[in-house]
Parts: C-alpha cells; structure tokens; sequence
C-alpha cells in the first residue's frame, strides 16, 4: 500500500539532496501495510514529484525523536519544536530511498479520484 503525502517544496528538496531523511508527522496512517509515500511538493509547485519505501516509523516523544534524527532532519531545531509544539507524540518517517520522477506529474494523472491535494495524506491502491 502507498500514501500520497503533501510535502512543503523547501522540504522535498532537502529530501531531494539527501539532508532530510526523515519526515515528521503529528500523525501517521492507520493501515499497517503502507509501504511507501508518493511526493506531492505542495503549492505553488502542485505536482507530483517522486517516491520513497519507508524504512522505519519512529514514535516518541518529540525531545526524543529529534534527539534520534537531528543529523538528517533537513529543518532547524526551531522549526522542529515550533512543528511539536504542545504534543506529547510525534512520528519520524524513514527514508530509505527517494526516486525522483523524471517529469513531475499532475495530481489527476496519478488517480482521477483525487480532485485536490491531501491535507497531510491520503491512500493509494497499487
């Protein structure tokens, strides 16, 4: 099972780079088999723009995660805390690799059910 997950551009191109290779999450998916994220670069870019296999979810508290992450976090510590601020759990997805598509593709092109981009995420049947 995939997920589309909405990405701030400025985040997708530390992933892109290799800096981030985490991304957190106040929340995360219910299902167990989700395997891999499809990149949706939020506006003003709006497209489709690559894919990664999950290696790992870490849950714990947010000192805790950024303490396990910092290195490759692709963000400040302020914006971490700022992103956490008033939670007791947080997720940090793993990277294990990111494919970046050759050309970006419009959302109605990955599934013409989906009219607009998730707030944070969404499945995808494979």
């Amino acid at each position: 099972m995939k997920v589309l997950m909405s990405i701030k551009p400025e985040f997708v191109a530390e992933i892109d780079k290799g800096n981030k290779k985490f991304e957190y999450r106040k929340s995360i998916f219910k299902r167990s088999d989700v395997s891999s994220v499809i990149v949706y670069a939020t506006k003003p870019y709006g497209k489709v723009v690559g894919e990664f296999e999950i290696e790992s979810i870490i849950k714990d508290r947010p000192s805790n995660i950024w303490k396990e992450t910092k290195n490759f976090s692709g963000i400040t510590k302020k914006f971490f805390n700022e992103y956490f601020q008033g939670r007791d759990v947080g997720f940090a997805i793993q990277i294990k690799e990111y494919i970046k598509y050759d050309t970006p593709i419009d959302l109605s092109c990955l599934d013409e059910s989906i009219k607009v981009a998730p707030q944070s995420f969404c499945y995808i049947e494979e």
